[in-house]
């Protein structure tokens, strides 16, 4: 019996394995990290500008990290970014692109800075609502840009930094936080009402404890609810919940509030369910690194994806 496949057959074979065999996944990782003041000039309410070992760093935790997108809160000038970005690329870290947002605060503001390309870019500064009959500004803006990570995967980023415990003098901060949310959820719940599918990251300070009124009124309820990716430092912790009503006893916290003395998990990345599909658990957690308070009052926290979704 002949056994030999004429050549033109075995072409085709191997023309078909290559065109119908799954496409394989890409992973990457997106961060959000708090620098507390990255200042390059001192403003009115801010007088501080960020040091040299400060920068150096957050350099540190972000190449530690390794992102691919990094959501930043507390970046001052365009300037101030385009320095960080600099820097990380002479440190091995190159993010082609980027998005510079300012909000009604003229101190601090929202970046993110990515490998993937911007496809779109919508910046949120005008929002307002009511207190009181009185109307305030979202302070710092949302920053909105939908990435293309691969030839057939894109998703949508929204940054926040909502309004901070200070109290001030115009309304209670934690009622101003709550409208912040309110709105940020409104543009989460356009979004979804108009693609369920959608994959949406949305992450940042979000400045509360997650049973707070206003990280409830951010997360959601029912199908859009948002999904919390909770990350933990990489401790070796391994103990399970206590009950099915609680977290594991890990490690969360993602800032330190000098004037209580606390550690507190108030940032956050959240998730859509089609963007959950995507998530890598394993691949998710805060930085613990030696000396970390040297950069920031806040630690950064990442979370993995990969292209394909699963079963």
């Amino acid at each position: 019996m002949n056994l030999r496949v004429p050549m033109a057959a075995l072409a085709v074979l191997f023309w078909l394995f290559l065109t119908t065999r799954p496409a394989p996944a890409e992973t990457f990782r997106v961060a959000t990290y708090n620098l507390e003041n990255y200042l390059d000039e001192p403003t009115y309410t801010r007088p501080r500008i960020k040091s040299p070992a400060a920068r150096a760093k957050i350099r540190e935790s972000i190449q530690a990290l390794h992102p691919d997108v990094l959501a930043l809160e507390e970046m001052g000038t365009t300037n101030a970014l385009l320095e960080l970005r600099n820097s990380l690329r002479a440190a091995g870290l190159d993010y082609r692109y980027w998005e510079h947002v300012s909000g009604f605060d003229t101190n601090i503001h929202l970046a993110v800075l990515s490998k993937f390309p911007i496809l779109a870019r919508r910046p949120h500064t005008n929002d307002t609502f009511l207190l009181d009959g009185r109307s305030f500004q979202v302070s710092r803006g949302f920053a909105e840009v939908d990435l293309q990570v691969s030839t057939n995967f894109a998703f949508t980023l929204i940054a926040a930094h909502l309004k901070s415990k200070r109290p001030v003098p115009d309304a209670d901060e934690a009622e101003q936080r709550l409208g912040e949310a309110q709105i940020l959820r409104g543009i989460i719940d356009e979004r979804l009402h108009a693609n369920p599918d959608l994959p949406l990251i949305v992450l940042g300070d979000m400045n509360d404890v997650k049973d707070a009124p206003s990280t409830r009124a951010l997360m959601g309820r029912g199908k859009y609810r948002l999904v919390d990716t909770r990350p933990a430092e990489r401790n070796g912790d391994t103990t399970p919940a206590t009950s099915a009503r609680m977290e594991p006893r890990d490690i969360t916290w993602t800032e330190y509030f000098a004037k209580e003395d606390a550690y507190t998990r108030i940032d956050y990345i959240l998730l859509s369910k089609a963007m959950a599909a995507h998530w890598l658990p394993g691949d998710t957690y805060v930085l613990a690194l030696p000396n970390w308070g040297v950069g920031s009052d806040h630690r950064p926290l990442v979370a993995g994806f990969d292209t394909a979704a699963k079963p």
